[in-house]
């Protein structure tokens, strides 16, 4: 099922369960950014709170109603829900609703096909699309299912829907089996480079936090000029492939630096698994740039936190030294800044776009590295 195209009308729908209200809305505000990245214009926000899921439509029957009414009377095609969804849930969602139903895991794997720029990217977005898609053929071919009933609809509809689900896994192993080419010329490339003796570092953190303006940055510092530089954008996952440069230390020596995919909650395991090799740069640095948003809530900055902890453990990540950096320090007022400082001392605010704390970044990884 597509994704929402350019200037597509939609209603974003956050649902959770009670007592989780503060988390459920800063979800749902970055629903809207993902929305708006794909290329929708959000027309209307709804939310509940629940005791308890309903496991027909997640949402219960009046806040169906009221979506409904509501896509109708502001022409809306898409209805996205900030939970993944079942296929039987999608199916009586879109009955329901008499449009476009879409989870948050479509919409970033929508983005994510957006963004791929290589051979590899594109491959493994696909193999994240077709192991989303797989287990809701159900739903996708349910015109040809055998439960339509009826002469004539039995038997074609069962092989026509068993005929996808064969071509869909054939073309999943075939990827596989190309990004595993893929990968042994990555760990070709990984071997020469570990046999410099360049010590790497990786720049982790949620998406568009900076981490590629950051990399520019450092290498700048190092070559005088904007040679190499890397694609950087104010955008959600405007970067996908893990880019290496090397940055000169103060002390005279060179260290690597390689820029990775950006994280977010709730990051589909499908991408994750697909997205390994890439990932991999991370557990196997021997020094982690924590990239922090500067002007992130509080609240924001621990729900981010949450999330990059969480994929740093199932990457086997955790334990490698890390310093934190808290960009985008140029758009904090003076009392942001003194309140930053005074509850996390150690904080070191840096800045992408203008330079500021690069050289104190550069001296902490020389004395991280040397040590």
């Amino acid at each position: 099922m597509p994704a929402p195209g350019a200037s597509e009308r939609v209603i974003l729908v956050g649902v959770a369960l009670k007592g989780r209200s503060a988390e459920a809305a800063s979800s749902l505000a970055e629903l809207r950014r993902l929305s708006e990245t794909a290329g929708a214009k959000v027309v209307a926000e709804y939310s509940q709170a629940l005791e308890r899921f309903f496991p027909a439509t997640l949402i219960g029957s009046g806040k169906v109603l009221e979506v409904s009414r509501a896509a109708c009377a502001l022409g809306a095609k898409t209805v996205v829900f900030d939970m993944e969804l079942a296929a039987a849930q999608q199916k009586n969602l879109e009955a329901a609703l008499r449009t476009k139903v879409l989870d948050r895991t479509r919409l970033i794997l929508d983005i994510f096909a957006k963004r791929a720029r290589t051979n590899e990217g594109r491959l493994q977005v696909e193999l994240a699309q077709l192991s989303y898609l797989l287990p809701r053929l159900t739903g996708a071919w349910r015109a040809f299912s055998q439960q339509v009933g009826g002469i004539g609809t039995r038997g074609p509809g069962e092989r026509k829907l068993e005929y996808e689900r064969r071509h869909i896994q054939r073309r999943i192993q075939h990827l596989k089996r190309e990004l595993a080419k893929l990968e042994r010329g990555r760990r070709l490339r990984r071997r020469r480079r570990l046999a410099a003796p360049l010590p790497h570092v990786a720049l982790i953190g949620y998406t568009n936090v900076g981490k590629s303006s950051l990399l520019n940055r450092l290498m700048a510092r190092s070559t005088g000029g904007g040679d190499g530089a890397v694609y950087a954008d104010d955008k959600l996952f405007a970067t996908l492939d893990p880019t290496t440069r090397r940055v000169r230390l103060p002390g005279g020596g060179w260290a690597v630096a390689t820029d990775t995919v950006g994280f977010i909650q709730r990051l589909p395991t499908s991408l994750i698994a697909a997205f390994r090799s890439t990932l991999e740069e991370a557990r196997l640095a021997d020094c982690l740039l924590l990239v922090c948003d500067a002007t992130a809530t509080e609240r924001d900055q621990a729900r981010q936190d949450r999330a990059v902890e969480g994929i740093l453990e199932e990457l086997g990540a955790r334990d490698i030294p890390r310093l934190r950096l808290y960009n985008k320090c140029d758009l904090l007022t003076p009392s942001q800044r003194r309140e930053l400082l005074r509850e996390k001392p150690n904080a070191l605010l840096v800045c992408a776009a203008t330079g500021e704390g690069v050289e104190a970044v550069l001296r902490l990884i020389e004395t991280s590295l040397i040590c």
